[in-house]
């Protein structure tokens, strides 16, 4: 086994295969990545081939979500007990068997099992893949890895439509499933030939009271964020599922504070440097996902690019992402992390304000000169973020703190399409001088779409500000606590 001079790997690590590691998670992150979005794709051909309406059809994608933002904390806190790479493995056999399943679907209620199943594979490949990557390599470079794994969900990203699209138009809907197949296997055999067994921490036990309130409680807020998209916040369903969540959420950190082996340790959010990276991370996800979301009806319906460009166009944005990702991880090993998440958020801040200029006569290469530093911006933030909550964390909580990164994601991406989504429909109505079919904000006059635009970026450019201004103080924060044993000595 080799070692880094004055640096000590944990037991069962070899410095030596971190790239092989590497290799292996990013093909896990690219493999779950892809299928959360190119399934999206196939939705109206699914109502097509089940003979369903799109309201059903939906469960295909929420199914997948919903598991994912409800057990990735769960899965994290077992791998911790009872050692990740057991977990980590089984969750690619799960995930490869799964796709196969859905594939093969005869029905839609069949379908949407399967793809629960399939999404807990990828829980348990998402929430352990980052904990044993950090383990992998020593913490000097622990942001340069965390960097080229952003490059992989990038990949996920703009890859995951367009090879939807193309396996559909050559194939059918199944295909896009088999795909995952050969990948799977893949996956799996470098899983168990690369993973270092790494024995978990001695003396933990499960805190079964606190699991069942916190994953009872990430569902409520889950279902209430998703389902009042389309039945009002206001409706009774969804003001219970919030009164519920915060009873839940309430009652979760009772227990926690009084349980000898919690679920999560609460006190570690007294750390500046992950409290402040933990609620970063999820404004950030919060704007981005509700950016990608309205973006095409912008580019579609106001501009009238055909598909295949806006496919293209979309894809600006994760491209500088995934390039600029490792070079701030990278950085973030040799500078710190406060100066380059700032430098982050002053950006992305800037971008969200520079949105402003978007008109109905907006060329393709205008929109490109704002979505390119758009990803730089997440590029330059995501990397050192990241590394940050993930070096607030000790050993035996680490894979609890790859399920916090990957729930940071999820709630910010449920939060911002369902909130600020609505926020854009209603300004839209409200600006447009003429009646709107239906009310559906999509189909109303391009400058009241674009109006309402303006005013939700508005919104992301504030949230990103506070962000920024949270990460101020917790640099104040630091420099103090770094300056007052220099004083006392």
């Amino acid at each position: 086994m080799t070692a880094i001079p004055g640096i000590q790997p944990p037991p069962g690590v070899d410095y030596e295969q971190k790239w092989r590691v590497m290799a292996t998670v990013a093909t896990g992150v690219i493999l779950a990545t892809i299928d959360g979005s190119i399934v999206n794709v196939a939705l109206p051909t699914l109502v097509d081939s089940f003979d369903t309406s799109f309201a059903t059809i939906q469960w295909v994608s929420l199914g997948y979500l919903l598991t994912l933002a409800t057990l990735t904390l769960l899965v994290g806190r077992i791998g911790d007990i009872v050692g990740k790479r057991k977990i980590y493995n089984s969750g690619f056999i799960a995930f490869t068997i799964a796709s196969v399943l859905c594939a093969f679907a005869p029905t839609v209620g069949l379908l949407i099992a399967f793809r629960v199943i399939q999404a807990l594979g990828a829980t348990m490949v998402l929430a352990l893949g980052i904990s044993i990557l950090t383990e992998a390599f020593p913490p000097t470079e622990r942001g340069k890895a965390l960097g080229y794994i952003g490059t992989a969900v990038s990949l996920g990203v703009i890859t995951g439509p367009v090879v939807g699209g193309i396996l559909i138009e050559a194939f059918d809907w199944r295909s896009i499933f088999l795909v995952n197949l050969p990948v799977g296997i893949i996956g799996t055999i470098l899983a168990f030939r690369y993973v270092p067994d790494v024995p978990p921490a001695p003396g933990q036990t499960m805190d079964f009271w606190g699991a069942g309130l916190l994953s009872s409680a990430l569902l409520s807020l889950s279902l209430a964020l998703t389902l009042g998209q389309d039945r009002g916040f206001d409706d009774g369903l969804i003001v219970t599922l919030l009164v519920a969540f915060l009873a839940l959420a309430a009652v979760f950190v009772r227990v926690e504070l009084s349980t000898e082996s919690p679920m999560i340790q609460l006190r570690l959010f007294r750390n500046p440097l992950l409290s402040v990276s933990v609620a970063s991370g999820f404004l950030v996800f919060a704007a981005l996902s509700a950016t990608f979301f309205l973006l095409p009806f912008y580019l579609e319906g106001v501009l009238g690019f055909e598909i295949g460009q806006v496919g293209l166009l979309l894809g600006a944005g994760p491209l500088a992402l995934g390039v600029v990702a490792p070079i701030s991880g990278t950085l973030s090993d040799r500078w710190g992390i406060r100066s380059l998440t700032l430098s982050g958020l002053f950006i992305l801040t800037a971008v969200y304000l520079a949105i402003q200029l978007l008109s109905t006569e907006t060329t393709w290469w205008q929109y490109v000169l704002i979505a390119v530093p758009l990803g730089a911006g997440v590029g330059i933030f995501q990397s050192p973020n990241n590394s940050a909550i993930m070096g607030s964390i000790p050993r035996e909580y680490s894979g609890v703190g790859g399920g916090l990164l990957n729930l940071t994601r999820l709630l910010g991406q449920i939060t911002g399409i369902a909130v600020l989504g609505s926020v854009w429909a209603g300004r839209v109505l409200a600006v447009s001088t003429e009646p709107v079919p239906g009310n559906n904000a999509s189909a109303a006059a391009g400058t009241a779409q674009v109006e309402g635009l303006h005013f939700t970026f508005a919104i992301a450019a504030a949230l990103i500000g506070s962000a920024a201004v949270i990460g101020l103080w917790a640099l104040r924060k630091e420099r103090a606590a770094r300056t007052e044993p220099v004083l006392a000595a």
